[in-house]
């Protein structure tokens, strides 16, 4: 499908907005015509889609500020530019990255604001005419499920934060004091649950998955509501939740079954299709992909800073332009896959291609890419010297998260029960070739569901393998209370690795200390070792490089990116607990005239 959506958003013309609180008109029409008619309220809600394609998001917030986690990682302690600042933990007030997703973030919930009065006022949701309250409650259910999508990351970025909820008039307080996060989701939640039934299917709506459609909205209040029953951290740095957290399991249990009750769908068998379809402008509805940003060409940073890392420039072979990726897999969650399941090839790539247009074998074992995506899988190549702008969309929400997330809260509320563990075999039954589904199914689904413990496990590991790369991962450990756990987990994990990577006994003796490539016959890029040592010495046609040998810099000294990437996540300021909050913009605190402060959290 051609993407418009954001295209036509920018069209409008806002202007960005230095103070959040004090925002430019978004036109000079009177509030009451724009809504007043399906088209011109169609222009005002795409305002609240302009956000997406800033750096805020597109660049930051979708995917390269979401590091470090078990699944991803990137070194932030070797410099101090804002994304190593985040990626360390240790990111300041001035923080360029952090204050453009503020911005972009105020910017999007006072379009929401705008939005939802005028359509609140306006004539057509109490008229006659029924396409025309069909698609104004509609848009109105688009405007609520932005505007809780940008508070819930807010809040996880800043814990308590301002909670704007109306559209700017005169004589109105501007200055904002921060408001309970919790009470903000709460808030958010009900909001959605009031419109939901309102709203249309993505093969209802104009622009399908590349639009709010109530799929989404289903789903966002699943997620809503497992956030808001998880833990977050406070302002002294302990991990707590609320004492009411089983309400918000029972809320995401009843939403998420109810979008599977009434729109459920087959996943679709090819794993790598579902990704591949980004790359070459194909979004289906009532598939795997519950909405997706609709990034247009020249926009969107997919495939520039996260996927498999293409070098290009003018005088490269071919016309694919350059692409990086910033966040790279660790060895530990490569080799946490079934060598079975064919999730791991397409989330792991062991190749970047080189100017030449040729795969060659990434430049470490600390750079394993993010396989999902690359610009060299565009149908048209987008021009030598081109970089950002790749016009990829981005996955917001998929139906397998849906799947797992009726799974966790039914197992939180009942334990295994027999819909749970068929939510989890669902999911499994993509991964694996049918002939295997007796053996990496079924009794795999049995085993883990001998206790309500065992299976939350399996799932915090399943959610890793199918949503490996997708920059979702933080989030979760953070409501789950593994953040800090998990890391020092992964450090420990490397450090075994590399350690018994020189001997013959031990759970990683067996896996490959060197890996073989070559390009075969045929061009295409191969390993000869994937998941094991290759004891012997194989014909010349392949190239030998270190791999997990490269694990200690030498016999008795790990790895520096080792000891240091993870560190601050669980010896931190406070060892045991991820600060995983970050200080307010020094310009929002400027511009909010003695309302908010950096207090806490051991920032000062």
């Amino acid at each position: 499908m051609k993407r418009i959506y954001i295209l036509i958003a920018v069209m409008i013309g806002l202007s960005s907005c230095k103070d959040f609180l004090e925002p430019e008109s978004l036109s000079t029409f009177d509030t009451n015509y724009i809504y007043s008619n399906v088209e011109d309220a169609r222009k005002g809600v795409n305002a609240a889609y302009v956000s997406f394609g800033t750096d805020g998001f597109r660049s930051r917030l979708s995917n390269n500020m979401t590091g470090n986690t078990d699944i991803e990682r990137q070194s932030g302690w070797g410099a101090t530019a804002d994304r190593h600042q985040i990626w360390n933990l240790e990111a300041l007030p001035g923080n360029g990255d952090l204050r453009q997703f503020w911005n972009s973030a105020y910017t999007s919930i006072r379009d929401c604001n705008i939005a939802i009065e005028g359509i609140e006022a306006s004539k057509l949701l109490e008229s006659g005419d029924v396409a025309s309250k069909r698609q104004m409650n509609h848009m109105l259910g688009e405007m609520y499920t932005l505007r809780a999508y940008w508070y819930s990351m807010l809040i996880y970025y800043f814990g308590d934060v301002p909670n704007v909820r109306l559209a700017p008039k005169a004589g109105q307080d501007f200055f904002l004091s921060r408001e309970d996060r919790n009470l903000i989701l709460s808030q958010q939640i009900e909001d959605l649950t009031k419109i939901e039934e309102k709203m249309l299917w993505a093969d209802q709506v104009n622009f399908g998955i590349e639009q709010v459609n109530r799929e989404f909205t289903l789903g966002m209040i699943g997620r809503l509501a497992l956030q808001r029953g998880g833990y977050y951290l406070t302002p002294d740095l302990k991990m707590e939740r609320k004492s009411d957290y089983k309400d918000y399991y029972a809320i995401a249990r009843t939403y998420t079954e109810k979008l599977i009750t009434l729109k459920d769908r087959e996943l679709p068998t090819d794993y790598r299709q579902v990704f591949m379809n980004q790359s070459k402008f194909i979004s289906p509805v009532n598939s795997d992909v519950l909405f997706e940003i609709p990034f247009a060409l020249g926009n969107g940073d997919v495939a520039w800073n996260i996927g498999i890392t293409v070098d290009g420039g003018t005088t490269a072979s071919h016309s694919y332009g350059s692409g990086n990726n910033y966040m790279s897999i660790p060895p530990t969650y490569y080799f946490s896959f079934d060598t079975t399941d064919i999730r791991r090839d397409v989330t792991c790539a062991f190749y970047k291609v080189n100017t030449s247009f040729q795969k060659v074998f990434v430049s470490g074992v600390n750079n394993i890419a993010q396989g999902k995506w690359s610009r060299h899988f565009l149908t048209t190549p987008p021009g030598p010297s081109t970089a950002k702008g790749t016009g990829i969309n981005w996955p917001m929400l998929r139906y397998p998260d849906v799947l797992l997330m009726f799974a966790e809260a039914e197992n939180e509320l009942n334990g295994p029960t027999e819909k749970a563990q068929e939510a989890l075999k669902r999911v499994r039954k993509r991964a694996f070739a049918q002939t295997n589904w007796n053996t990496k199914v079924d009794q795999y689904v049995t085993n883990v569901a001998a206790s309500k413990d065992a299976f939350f496990n399996a799932l915090v590991d399943e959610r890793g393998w199918e949503f490996g790369g997708e920059m979702i991962r933080k989030y979760e450990l953070i409501r789950w209370n593994l953040y800090s756990k998990k890391m020092e987990e992964t450090a420990n994990e490397l450090k075994k690795m590399a350690d018994e990577s020189f001997n013959v006994t031990g759970k990683y003796a067996q896996y490959p200390d060197y890996m073989y490539w070559r390009r075969n016959a045929s061009g295409e890029f191969e390993i000869l070792n994937p998941n094991r040592k290759y004891i012997g010495i194989p014909d010349d046609s392949w190239t030998r490089v270190p791999f997990l040998i490269s694990l200690h810099s030498n016999l008795t000294t790990y790895a520096e990116w080792i000891t240091k990437d993870w560190a601050n996540h669980y010896n931190g300021p406070q060892p045991g607990v991820a600060r995983y909050i970050f200080p307010i913009p020094a310009e929002a605190i400027t511009n909010s005239q003695g309302k908010l402060d950096n207090s806490g959290y051991r920032f000062q």
